[in-house]
């Protein structure tokens, strides 16, 4: 098996941050590239068998793909605001550009139909509170099933975990031992000691395991990593004290619908129970479209 943990810079083509094919990752359905465009850049990319969102990290950009355009408003860093994004089809040459410069990830999935692009307002997503006590998040559901539609095989949703709390948490799977097979990418940042900027000063851990023994995986994330998930549990996610973790999750399968069923680890799916007597974390949910809430 590949390696699962994918350090900042491993995948790297010297051009593009992240250059991630499911051929790359050993895998059939997922992908994630991301970009960074310097001000008054362009970059002109094909899609080729592959549907993607558009999803600005820093910054905002213009889209042009199929005779239609989309101005993001972006954000300044991911632990700012929520972004516009964009969704742009298979078979498609889709034209980036930006004034004030942009990094961008696209995540990405094979996808079978070729649908119309379109834009996603970031008044128009939901962002969710899940957990509570420590293990408070926000969710920002933008690319999920049931809140965005118009995708042939691609989920994609954002996480932010305040430092200190756990996310991913009851351990859980998407895979052939479940009603849904997904493979996953997560994609790290990890924010500074301001909690806004991005920086490889900060840490957190994430824990990917199956019940064989043959994946058992507990590493040390830092800001710009990328971690595999095939097969099994994955879970938790911690922010370490002082270091505020987003991470974006890549999803898709080979189901005829887009779904993200999980399972849980039978072990601490207990947890979710005592969820009832916590409070929540009041620093959640940390950004909405209109900014930063604290």
């Amino acid at each position: 098996m590949k390696d699962l943990h994918r350090p900042l810079g491993t995948l790297s083509d010297g051009e593009n941050a992240v250059e991630l094919y499911p051929e790359d990752a050993g895998w059939t359905h997922t992908g994630l590239r991301v970009l960074l465009l310097h001000p008054g850049a362009t970059r002109t990319l094909d899609t080729g068998g592959f549907e993607a969102f558009v999803l600005p990290l820093s910054g905002s950009c213009t889209v042009e793909v199929d005779g239609e355009r989309f101005d993001l408003a972006g954000r300044d860093s991911v632990f700012t605001r929520v972004t516009d994004f964009a969704y742009v089809p298979r078979d498609a040459t889709v034209r980036l550009s930006t004034e004030d410069g942009v990094e961008v990830a696209l995540p990405m999935a094979r996808a079978g139909r070729r649908l119309p692009a379109r834009y996603g307002p970031a008044e128009d997503v939901p962002v969710e509170v899940r957990g509570a006590g420590s293990a408070t998040r926000q969710v920002t559901n933008f690319g999920v099933p049931g809140v965005w539609d118009h995708a042939d095989k691609l989920i994609a949703c954002e996480l932010i975990t305040p430092d200190g709390n756990w996310s991913s948490y009851p351990p859980h799977k998407h895979d052939d031992t479940c009603e849904v097979v997904n493979e996953e990418v997560y994609y790290f940042r990890i924010a500074g000691r301001d909690g806004v900027t991005p920086s490889r000063e900060g840490f957190g851990f994430h824990r990917t395991y199956t019940d064989d023994g043959t994946i058992d995986e507990d590493v040390t994330v830092r800001d710009g990593d990328v971690f595999l998930i095939p097969r099994g549990y994955h879970g938790p996610c911690v922010a370490a004290p002082g270091y505020p973790m987003y991470y974006l999750n890549v999803l898709a399968g080979p189901g005829a619908d887009r779904s993200m069923a999980f399972c849980d680890d039978p072990a601490h799916t207990w947890v979710r129970d005592s969820w009832r007597t916590q409070a929540l974390d009041p620093r959640c949910p940390v950004t909405t479209a209109e900014g930063r809430t604290a």
